[in-house]
């Protein structure tokens, strides 16, 4: 018996010995792509020789310096670097240790911007949308609109919801062809009931994440959105603590959209994994707000900042960069996108196939045609994740995106370093783990 409180008590866990590249390897030898990079964290794959030397490096300087007496020279030139490739005047890095301190810590600078800006103000209330998810804080799991935040509702704060992003099960009934982007003028419904005087800011990720599968916008949603927030003065917040950092195919995935936000949320890629560490890319105006008032954010927490991380990201962003893997995740990307559409689409069970870059997503259902759910007592995307296993597949399962409590899918998101050859590989471990889940448990 182990005395690890694991996030499932009653599952078995396959002891993990090493990573190379895009693999894993178990205990007893048997090789895995990790076609997830975990949680769309590793992006540069496993035992990088750059990182683990940046890493070792800092170690041997200082690994630690709390923030609020030391500065130190890694994190001042990460802040240059990510400043130097984020769009627009989002020039300040506010780090922390992961994505769901970015985002809360998001929530407090909109809240406090506004404060300091004007001397006080009602502006507070976030608004994101459903099918999403923020992160497992109280403030982010507010702002989360998932199935993880019911039994925690009670603690929550009270934020609004508008629909989601979501083309192959639209709330309005809509296809592209005939769609108003009705979901992002939702925004504006909405704030108008709550009031723009008592509305802060709106939150969504780029390329929706581990709540629905690489659920992609339409290529107008966030312009309307931009468009919404400046006329109502509320903060636009783009979470791309999965989607930044090369994931999507652009070094940030809302430069597609051809907008600028008020500040991106990331974490996850920024480290690829080596190191924890999130922050929050603010723009120069929100900045100047707090430098002209108080001075002061009321925030912080231990490790943000702290000299190794910001080593190890700095080194991660370095490579991201020099060896153009953003260009290879949307050229290498695109290929995939396309083999799974040819090859996984004809399965009986699965009804829309989606994404972007490196950011792609299975939903699987009980008929296609209707796209009637599987129960969720089924549980047919861990079956399907365990399935793929067997055949040296890793994916990150998910369930509750139909209708918030049935619907499953995966989402697929290998290191940014993966090859065409190993994409081949990939697709055929998912033909074969497919084709015994179809036998097994659809048929």
């Amino acid at each position: 018996m182990s005395n690890v409180f694991y996030r499932n008590v009653n599952k078995h866990y396959t002891e993990v010995d090493r990573g190379e590249g895009i693999y894993l390897y178990d205990k007893a030898g048997n090789k895995y792509i990790d076609a997830c990079s975990g949680a769309a964290v590793s992006n540069l794959g496993h035992a990088h020789p750059r990182i683990i030397d940046a890493m070792l490096k800092q170690a041997q300087s200082v690994a630690f310096s709390h923030l609020s007496r030391w500065t130190s020279k890694p994190i001042q030139e990460l802040a240059d670097l990510v400043a130097s490739l984020a769009p627009g005047t989002l020039n300040k890095l506010y780090l922390v240790s992961g994505g769901s301190e970015a985002t809360e810590s998001a929530l407090k600078m909109a809240r406090q911007y506004y404060m300091e800006r004007d001397g006080k103000s009602s502006k507070y209330r976030i608004i994101s949308r459903w099918k999403s998810f923020h992160g497992n804080t109280i403030g982010a799991l507010s702002m989360t609109g998932d199935k993880r935040r019911k039994k925690y509702t009670p603690l929550l704060l009270n934020f609004p919801h508008i629909a989601p992003a979501y083309c192959y099960r639209c709330p309005f009934d809509k296809t592209q062809g005939t769609c108003a982007v009705d979901c992002a003028l939702d925004l504006d419904r909405v704030i108008k009931l709550e009031g723009a005087e008592h509305v802060a800011a709106f939150i969504a990720e780029s390329v929706g994440g581990a709540a629905c599968g690489a659920i992609v916008p339409h290529r107008d949603y966030f312009k309307i959105i931009r468009e919404i927030c400046d006329h109502h003065d509320i903060l636009f917040i783009d979470d791309e603590v999965m989607a930044g950092f090369g994931r999507t195919g652009s070094m940030f995935s809302i430069e597609d959209w051809g907008v600028v936000p008020d500040m991106i949320c990331v974490a996850k890629g920024m480290s690829a994994g080596y190191s924890p560490l999130g922050g929050v890319i603010v723009k120069d105006e929100i900045y100047n707000a707090f430098q002209k008032g108080t001075g002061v954010f009321v925030h912080g927490h231990t490790y943000g900042g702290n000299p190794l991380s910001a080593a190890v990201a700095l080194a991660v962003v370095q490579t991201l960069t020099e060896e153009k893997l953003a260009e290879n995740s949307r050229n290498i990307g695109e290929y995939l996108l396309a083999q799974m559409k040819e090859k996984l689409l004809p399965f009986s069970f699965v009804g829309d196939v989606r994404g972007k870059g490196l950011m792609l997503g299975v939903e699987i259902v009980e008929n296609k045609i209707t796209k009637e759910p599987f129960s969720v007592s089924k549980g047919m995307a861990e079956k399907l994740a365990v399935v793929l296993m067997k055949y040296g597949v890793i994916v990150y399962p998910g369930n509750g995106n139909a209708d918030g409590e049935h619907g499953d899918q995966f989402l697929l998101a290998p290191p940014l370093i993966i090859t065409k050859d190993q994409a081949d590989e990939l697709i055929e471990g998912m033909i074969l783990g497919f084709a015994e889940f179809e036998k097994e448990y659809v048929r």
